[in-house]
């Protein structure tokens, strides 16, 4: 295939405005996939995926089509809509030279419609606007037009209208694709010039790592000895091949061409996202790579049994083989046991780490409270780094807390905008600007904690304005906090698995709620239990879980009442003696449910 005939491409939304039911319709256009084999979200492999509707890990594929008497390679990259996992659409970016922008003629653009635009253009890609869903009684194609035209400034007949249900205007897209978005640039000549850059990977337990690489330059052919620029680790390649979206082994790969190349290399860590591929006997510069994500949520995971810990260990290395934006390091918790402090880049990647976990290698696990990193100076000058609440420093200690702030981007109905205000003002946020966007939009952009985002406010977004309302947001700069460390005591035992950091301001609803949500669920002991929740040197909320008693006195038949009182005051003495030396049993699940979302 020569590189003039050859198109790389992206398509980028917003979540769920038709990214994989039109890219389904491109495949059965093309007879990439047999007929009997099609299905809907063909490119969707995980069964979270299909479960949920979403598309989580980007999915390469190549398409033949014939135009103008020509033949053409299509290469498309399947991306995430959701802005957790953007990341993923950033590299998939890398690898192409243009992109189709989507947009939902029934909903019009988004927040992450814009945040996706904006990578885009960053990157240097040619975009070609279209709709989705103009089959739909609900489709409001030509006001949204309108907004993209003037979002893109084009015209209004360069926006395609289209249809995932129907196939409508699939082969008009294909036929921009050719002329619009520009052939393959190489930087050398000659064959043997072989470069490649690396935008994501998989681990398959026969062949090992199995690299997916955009070919800068010269082409690589089976059992080629090659090496990674960044780890300088060599291997030969065992198969190189396009998908299909299944791997289809080919001789060759050349300059232009998307596809993969079977590495054998068994052992975890090697592969990084961004390294580049150079033949050994032709050792070229490397290429741009790409930005290391830094994790924003960090949570804790503990296997529900220790027995199951051999086996958290491999399971989380595999699942960073196909997910490089997820991190791990061991820890251990007297409560808990061992375990690991996991980094993810927002709530639904944690979400989906730990629901691939359970699936895919059949571990039970216990969650802890997600946490953000947290700057913390104290009053001898030191500067601490905690993103364990377990290790923020005590009360007393403490001269300023910094804490990071993310600036949102909310778009919505005009109506909905006091409300929105008001959320900003609940979640200690504030409201910057205020953009018009079309007859009935409006995008407001404000900024607010870290911590305060990750407090449900998608889902109170999505309640207090019906589900009409979109959000993206982006990790900006450090500001003081106003937060302390709120600790939960058991019968005057610390509970370090149950410590978490508040706002100040929040301190008493918080603590009033973790008291009372432990006292629901703790089982009742021989001797009486305190739960105290404690913050700044001083008990919030306090409540008692009444002890089990035995009647003592049940065996006795009448008789002087100083019998009784006798019997009574040994077993008096006895729970005294065990609540001082005896220590709570918490069961697991009681960790659990303590963990748990209300």
């Amino acid at each position: 295939m020569h590189i003039k005939n050859i198109r790389n491409f992206s398509v980028i939304a917003h979540i769920d405005h038709g990214k994989s039911t039109i890219s389904d319709r491109m495949i059965e256009k093309t007879h990439t996939v047999e007929s009997r084999k099609m299905k809907d979200q063909i490119l969707d492999n995980m069964e979270l995926e299909r479960e949920r509707g979403i598309t989580i890990k980007m999915q390469p594929i190549s398409m033949l089509y014939q135009y103008s008497g020509e033949e053409y390679t299509l290469n498309l990259i399947d991306t995430p809509g959701h802005i957790d996992f953007s990341y993923e659409v950033s590299r998939a970016m890398r690898a192409v030279e243009g992109a189709i922008l989507l947009v939902d003629a029934t909903q019009g653009i988004q927040a992450q419609t814009l945040t996706t635009l904006e990578l885009a253009r960053e990157a240097g890609l040619k975009i070609i606007p279209a709709l989705s869903k103009v089959d739909s009684p609900l489709a409001r194609t030509e006001e949204i037009k309108e907004e993209i035209a003037l979002l893109l400034d084009c015209e209004l007949e360069d926006v395609i209208e289209t249809s995932g249900k129907t196939g409508q205007g699939v082969e008009e897209l294909f036929v921009k694709i050719i002329e619009n978005i520009p052939e393959p640039k190489t930087t050398y000549g000659s064959e043997n010039d072989f470069r490649a850059l690396v935008f994501d990977f998989k681990y398959h337990e026969n062949k090992g790592i199995v690299v997916f690489v955009r070919i800068l330059d010269g082409e690589i052919s089976k059992n080629n000895a090659l090496k990674f620029k960044m780890v300088k680790e060599k291997f030969n390649a065992l198969e190189v091949g396009i998908f299909s979206p299944e791997e289809n082994p080919k001789d060759k790969l050349s300059a232009g061409q998307i596809g993969y190349i079977v590495t054998g290399i068994k052992k975890p860590g090697v592969v990084s996202v961004g390294d580049t591929l150079v033949k050994l006997k032709k050792d070229l510069p490397a290429f741009e790579g790409y930005d290391k994500p830094s994790p924003v949520v960090w949570a804790s995971i503990y296997p529900e049994s220790q027995d199951d810990f051999d086996l958290l260990r491999p399971a989380l290395e595999k699942l960073q083989l196909t997910d490089s934006s997820f991190s791990f390091e061991e820890e251990s918790s007297g409560s808990l046991g061992r375990g690991f402090r996991c980094g993810f880049l927002g709530m639904l990647h944690l979400e989906i780490v730990t629901e691939r976990l359970r699936r895919e290698f059949g571990i039970d696990l216990i969650i802890t409270h997600p946490t953000i990193i947290y700057k913390v100076v104290l009053k001898n000058g030191e500067e601490e780094i905690i993103y364990n609440p377990a290790y923020f420093p005590d009360f007393g200690d403490i001269a300023e807390i910094y804490e990071p702030w993310v600036t949102l981007k909310i778009m919505s109905p005009n109506q909905y905008s006091g409300t929105i205000s008001q959320l900003f003002f609940r979640h200690e946020g504030m409201v910057e600007n205020n953009i018009v966007f079309g007859d009935d939009r409006i995008e407001i952009i404000g900024s607010m904690p870290l911590r305060e985002l990750m407090r449900g406010l998608f889902d109170e977004l999505k309640s207090i304005t019906s589900g009409f309302a979109s959000l993206s947001y982006e990790i900006g700069e450090y500001k003081k906090a106003n937060v302390t460390r709120l600790d939960i005591f058991l019968a005057d035992e610390k509970i370090i698995a149950f410590s978490r950091v508040v706002s100040r301001n929040k301190i008493e609803d918080e603590a009033k709620k973790a008291v009372e949500k432990l006292h629901s669920v703790m089982p009742r002991q021989n001797f009486v239990m305190k739960i105290q929740a404690k913050a700044m040197g001083r008990i919030i909320s306090s409540k008692t879980v009444k002890a089990f008693r035995k009647d003592v006195t049940a065996k006795l038949y009448g008789g002087d009442i100083t019998r009784k009182r006798k019997l009574l005051e040994k077993q008096k003495k006895g729970k005294k003696k065990m609540r001082d030396i005896g220590r709570v049993n918490i069961p697991q699940n009681v960790f659990l449910k303590m963990m748990k979302n209300d």
